[in-house]
């Protein structure tokens, strides 16, 4: 999985990873790590720095980690601890407990205290009602962000995607982002009804998507770079070249890929664009969209 010798076009610098990790299981309690043993130890800024050595990284966007729910703050507080001595770390998308409603409002008001909060990511991959984003709860949670200037990172199954489609369009004041394509079928090769699906989200102006994850949902050890092309050029025409962000999912996507190997593969996967459609999707679409 380490081998970079297919990268033909260069990865360029200056890029911003919209979606790093960074968890220490010593100071917050992360229940799906027991699951995950390659996973189930620290990754720091130390780490992040070893594996992406050699890849121009700028800036970092750190999205929350699945720790427990009342420790939303405390991750928000340790990871701005983190920046003092990392400054590449720009924004931080936090949990809140949105399903609460109005009574997010108090979360959200603490938050927002911290200066590099830039939007929110409430995990929705893990409910099995696909409607779960539709409880009026929710939209009246996702609503308040409005209020607090906050975006919303989507992290979803593919047959989800019908039904986030329909929270973006209830709540077009909030800035959506899909991360990881939505997540869809790569081991399978089947791009239905996903295809169709995403082209719905993404015909709504307060959408954009992350080129992310896609590694760990091909096949972990033999992925090749056609498995995923298909599903990029979807996402690229369906949503253009101002709305999709360049994401890392580091350690996550360790599982599958180096990090220098998924920079590389998406260099190549960009290989026609245009400099300038490059640098909008490895900076400047980031840049805009969090705020950094």
């Amino acid at each position: 999985m380490s081998d970079n010798s297919f990268i033909a076009t260069a990865i360029p610098t200056g890029i911003v990873d919209a979606h790093v990790h960074l968890w220490d299981p010593a100071r917050l309690n992360y229940p799906w790590l027991t699951s995950v043993p390659a996973l189930n130890r620290s990754f720091v800024p130390a780490d992040f720095a070893a594996a992406s050595a050699g890849v121009g990284v700028a800036k970092l966007v750190f999205v929350e980690c699945g720790r427990d729910a009342a420790q939303s703050i405390a991750e928000a507080d340790w990871v701005s601890e983190l920046a003092k001595s990392e400054p590449r770390l720009k924004a931080i998308l936090a949990h809140a407990s949105l399903e609460k409603g109005r009574a997010a409002r108090e979360e959200l008001a603490a938050l927002a205290k911290r200066p590099l909060v830039k939007g929110v990511r409430r995990l929705l991959q893990g409910e099995a009602d696909t409607d779960f984003c539709l409880r009026p709860e929710f939209v009246a949670g996702v609503e308040l962000l409005a209020e607090f200037g906050f975006t919303f990172d989507l992290c979803i199954r593919h047959e989800q995607l019908r039904a986030v489609t329909e929270l973006v369009q209830r709540v077009p004041r909030v800035n959506f982002m899909l991360d990881h394509f939505g997540k869809p079928p790569i081991r399978t090769g089947v791009s239905e009804p996903w295809a169709t699906e995403l082209r719905a989200l993404a015909a709504l102006p307060n959408a954009s998507c992350k080129l992310s994850g896609l590694t760990t949902e091909a096949d972990l050890q033999n992925w090749k770079l056609a498995d995923l092309r298909p599903y990029c050029d979807v996402v690229l025409d369906a949503f253009g070249f101002d709305r999709v962000v360049f994401g890392g999912d580091w350690p996550v996507a360790t599982l599958a890929t180096d990090y220098r190997r998924w920079a590389g593969t998406v260099s190549e996967l960009l290989a026609s664009a245009t400099a300038a459609q490059r640098k909008k999707v490895f900076q400047t679409n980031a840049e805009k969209f969090y705020r950094t």
